[in-house]
């Protein structure tokens, strides 16, 4: 079974590079239909559900605490609802076939999978441009503004992630590959990147 799954920091393009990824290897991609499977399951707003995800996860508790999810007695039961039904969810999607899975820690949840790993980062200047580029209409954060969103962004999934698992978001330990997208044409990298993933799980 071929399952990829794309770590990404924030505005560095790898939602688009798993997408085009997929479809270069004419597989499953999922990202947002997670988010949309976890509302219905758990039974709560899915706006609500993104947010516990994303932004209200272990706020509150150091990076150092569980690293498991049956070690979760100091998180709210509503918490562990939603995180036990994004674990179910994710865990089902890899298991029906071949699949590329943005975000949601599905590199940790799915660690007995044997997936391959990505990570993809960029230099602040071209993340500062990729999200200005896809902002809604009448946003108009300055650079230092967007920076500080970014990291803000990117520092809850860290933490998120430090729930899960011993390796630091982002160091290289933790995946097979990072991906540098500055300065880069993510439709050609993404071909460059399906051939090498067809090349890893042929091994």
């Amino acid at each position: 079974m071929r399952i990829i799954t794309v770590s990404r920091e924030f505005g560095s393009g790898g939602r688009e590079l798993g997408k085009r990824i997929a479809d270069n290897m004419g597989i499953a991609y999922f990202d947002r239909e997670i988010i949309s499977a976890v509302a219905e399951g758990s039974q709560f707003d899915e706006s609500y559900v993104e947010a516990v995800l994303d932004r209200g996860m272990f706020r509150d508790i150091p990076v150092t605490f569980g690293r498991s999810i049956a070690n979760m007695s100091n998180v709210s039961h509503t918490t562990q609802k939603i995180v036990a039904e994004q674990h179910r969810i994710i865990t089902e999607m890899a298991s029906h076939g071949d699949c590329v899975i943005v975000g949601r820690n599905a590199d940790v949840l799915l660690r007995d999978m044997q997936p391959l790993k990505l990570f993809v980062y960029a230099d602040m200047q071209s993340k500062i441009n990729r999200c200005r580029s896809r902002a809604p209409e009448g946003e108009d954060l300055t650079d230092k503004e967007m920076a500080k969103m970014i990291k803000r962004i990117d520092k809850a999934r860290a933490r998120t992630h430090a729930f899960f698992s011993e390796v630091r978001w982002g160091a290289k330990e933790g995946y097979h590959l990072c991906v540098n997208t500055t300065d880069t044409d993510i439709k050609a990298l993404a071909g460059i990147l399906a051939d090498y993933a067809e090349h890893w799980f042929s091994k």
